[in-house]
């Protein structure tokens, strides 16, 4: 039966919390892992391509990282993340 009184802890989002969002974390790594694997499928010899039935795997999963690490920073740009508005006290908000 007692009500809380509003203590104001509601903070806004920090800039810590929009940097360490998982979205930077993944994305960030898959596009450092993808730029390894695009550079090093550029420098892939006949003879270790002889070995993988002529598939150059390095420089196809690089570019599949840099597509998917592209992807996640995207989404963190164009879609940051948003708290929801508590109601102001005269009901009249949104």
């Amino acid at each position: 039966m007692s009500e809380m009184p509003d203590t104001g802890a509601e903070t806004p989002q920090s800039a810590a919390a929009k940097l360490f969002d998982l979205r930077v974390l993944i994305g960030g790594l898959f596009l450092l892992y993808g730029v390894m694997l695009t550079v090093a499928g550029f420098f892939t010899s006949p003879r270790e391509l002889a070995k993988a039935s002529h598939i150059n795997i390095n420089l196809w999963m690089g570019i599949g990282m840099l597509v998917i690490g592209g992807f996640f920073t995207a989404w963190w740009r164009l879609s940051p993340l948003r708290r929801d508005q508590p109601p102001d006290a005269t009901g009249t908000g949104p």
